[in-house]
């Protein structure tokens, strides 16, 4: 390999006192050691495949953000836009900005410090000039030091100012004064939108949906403040009062769908806590008010424009949950799946929505800081393409069990179930914006996930929850010669379910290089393959499936075709790859035979939305164990590595390597796919 290494020599010295460190080493780092992939046996990982470690000092890896909240397909980034050209590899963050964390500085600080020009929160790769002033990682603006900031809150000492927790800690929350407000803090309100038509009682949803409520009202997230309302549809809207002081809740009904108004305005959301036991009474009661109903139609579109009315004045988190194609009223859908096409390996149509009716709401939604949340839980194609606009635009999640039966399939009613209560009891954030900043000379120009684009790196998020993943796509505008080091952040202001205002902040710092060989050197495959499944997406429905699936191979080709290009001794007539991307063609191969891109296989419409759906909100833990899951054998457990759970003891059988050679008819095996086992 000294050939490459003489082609494209590392980078010159960098500075040590900014962290940047060469890859010039007298040896090649292990992430460049050529792999032949049609000769070498083991190649798939028999543990899990940990994100790279970026090439910094050790005091700047101590302080760097964890990649479970905060990655970039390339940990050493290229100085030039022609040389990211010319290493034929994505360059974009993956985030999982407001995941469940057992640890977090919370900084109640009057004084939030931040840039004068960029306003880039202080974060642990500033650089402090003396006591007094501090240069921004971002813009290189040199900005005064507040007097407030003199004092250490943790060592409680004065003048070291580098010391504060904000500048040990690349995430970090602050408790927001009244400058981030452009209201008082919001309620946590909660919305349920319940499908009673024939379809939905038959299903059996009801009773699981009450129950889950019933069992986990008092640990929904909230305060004092917490409101609670339900509307019921099938034909008409059917809205309950709950008013405290009622002997019984009240149904009311609206059948003018053509004209939707709120029958009673104040009494429809509730206090959670002084109306409980009217709330306890009404859930008790639902599953059995429509037991003989005759009711076919669905009138989910007259519903959502009641609740967003209902919701408008104050936001809040809606809950919709449909059966079938909605087919009365304003936003009413027509079957377009043929059944005939579903293993068609041409064309594959109706990706797309097919009105704007849901995306429209969706906005107006947003506008009022509220999401909207799908569930679905149909028997037959309800047009998933047109419904799950409603909670992509407005930063809302969306769960689908197709072929859903309480009792004729109770593996789906029990998944459900579980849902249900990670759903309801998980934190949430209301009203919340994020913006991601780059380092002067990197740019933004595309966002995936669900969330309305409020300005060029806005992010208007009316709920945040910790299971919602984010992707951005970079370009290098300006050469970055002038740096040995580059930071991205990314902050979230948001609500807390108790009424607070909060700030998250993360801050990545990543080495900038100059040859080819260290672009390689620092490839995150996992991130690579989740930011081009993200791609893909937006290529299926905006031009073509196949379109898509040819994007994806040829990302593959031609990476390792330039890395190939770059060094001359390898054999040409060999496949090969650097070691950093060895799983390249294993895990985009693994992505076509997912649901959302393949082909020549029977998938139903819904089906393949569904998993595009996946593929744009879930965080990249969640969406490599759906592209390549992890296989367990479980005939042959041991008590090594054994973990005890609620004082059981729980044996840990090792990880297999996902191949069909490691199936036997003797063994038992465990496939966990993140969503399903």
């Amino acid at each position: 390999m000294i050939h490459i290494w003489k082609q494209y020599p590392g980078v010159n010295q960098l500075s040590s006192s900014l962290g940047g460190l060469s890859l010039q080493h007298s040896q090649q780092p292990e992430s460049l050691r050529p792999v032949n992939l049609t000769q070498d046996r083991n190649i798939l990982p028999v543990s899990s495949v940990p994100a790279p470690v970026p090439n910094l000092n050790s005091d700047l890896r101590k302080l760097n953000c964890s990649p479970d909240s905060f990655r970039c397909t390339l940990t050493n980034i290229p100085q030039t836009q022609a040389l990211l050209n010319k290493a034929k590899l994505p360059l974009g963050l993956l985030l999982h900005p407001f995941r469940d964390l057992t640890q977090l500085p919370v900084i109640t600080s009057s004084t939030i410090v931040r840039c004068r020009s960029c306003r880039t929160y202080i974060n642990p790769f500033v650089s402090f000039i003396d006591q007094r002033r501090w240069k921004c990682n971002l813009c290189y603006r040199v900005n005064d030091v507040p007097e407030e900031f003199m004092y250490n809150p943790l060592t409680r000492s004065y003048g070291e100012p580098h010391k504060r927790p904000e500048v040990q800690n690349s995430t970090v929350e602050f408790i927001a004064s009244s400058d981030y407000m452009l209201r008082p803090p919001q309620p946590a309100v909660y919305l349920f939108v319940l499908d009673v038509s024939h379809n939905a009682v038959e299903a059996g949803y009801l009773t699981i949906v009450c129950q889950s409520l019933l069992e986990n009202l008092d640990k929904l997230p909230g305060d004092s403040r917490t409101r609670i309302g339900f509307i019921t549809f099938d034909s008409t809207v059917q809205f309950y009062n709950l008013q405290e002081g009622l002997s019984q809740p009240q149904m009311l009904i609206v059948s003018d769908i053509d004209d939707i108004f709120l029958p009673t305005p104040d009494s429809l959301l509730v206090n959670l806590h002084e109306s409980k036991e009217l709330i306890k009474d009404l859930l008790n009661a639902l599953p059995n008010m429509f037991t003989n109903t005759r009711e076919t139609h669905s009138a989910l579109g007259p519903a959502l424009q009641a609740a967003f009315k209902l919701m408008s004045p104050t936001g809040g988190r809606i809950s919709v949950f449909q059966t079938q194609l909605p087919s009365l009223g304003a936003g009413l859908l027509h079957s377009r799946e043929d059944p005939n096409q579903r293993s068609s390996t041409k064309v594959v149509q109706h990706l797309g929505p097919a009105t704007d009716f849901y995306k429209k709401l969706a906005l107006d939604c947003s506008g009022q800081q509220t999401a909207v949340d799908l569930f679905l839980l149909s028997s037959q194609y309800s047009d998933l393409a047109s419904l799950a606009c409603m909670s992509k635009y407005s930063a809302g999640c969306i769960y689908y069990y197709p072929s859903f039966h309480c009792s004729h399939n109770p593996a789906q009613a029990e998944k459900f179930q579980k849902d249900l209560k990670r759903y309801l009891t998980r934190k949430i954030g209301f009203e919340a914006v994020m913006r991601i900043r780059c380092t002067k000379g990197l740019s933004i120009h595309t966002f995936h996930g669900n969330f309305f684009v409020r300005s060029t790196d806005l992010l208007s998020l009316a709920n945040v929850n910790p299971d919602a993943g984010f992707a951005v796509q970079m370009s290098i505008e300006e050469s970055l010669t002038d740096t040995s080091l580059v930071c991205f952040q990314t902050a979230l202001l948001y609500t807390s379910s108790k009424g607070e205002r909060r700030i998250r902040v993360h801050t990545l710092c990543l080495p900038v290089v100059s040859s080819l060989a260290d672009v390689y050197a620092g490839a995150d495959v996992q991130a690579v393959v989740c930011l081009l499944a993200n791609m893909a997406v937006d290529r299926s429905v905006s031009s073509s499936l196949s379109d898509a699936r040819d994007a994806l191979v040829n990302a593959v080709v031609d990476s390792l075709a330039a890395y190939m290009s770059t060094a001359s001794n390898l054999q040409q007539s060999m496949l090969m790859a650097p070691n950093s991307l060895k799983l390249f063609p294993l895990y985009i191969l693994a992505l076509l035979k997912q649901k959302a891109f393949r082909t020549g296989m029977s998938t139903r419409l819904d089906d393949r939305v569904y998993a595009m759906c996946q593929m744009k909100s879930q965080p990249l833990v969640h969406l490599m164990k759906m592209i390549h899951p992890n296989l367990y054998r479980i005939d042959k457990l041991i008590d090594e590595s054994t973990i005890h759970v609620n004082d059981r003891v729980v044996p840990q059988p090792p990880l297999q390597k996902l191949s069909a050679e490691k199936l036997t008819r003797e063994g038992a095996f465990l496939m966990d796919c993140g969503s399903s086992l």
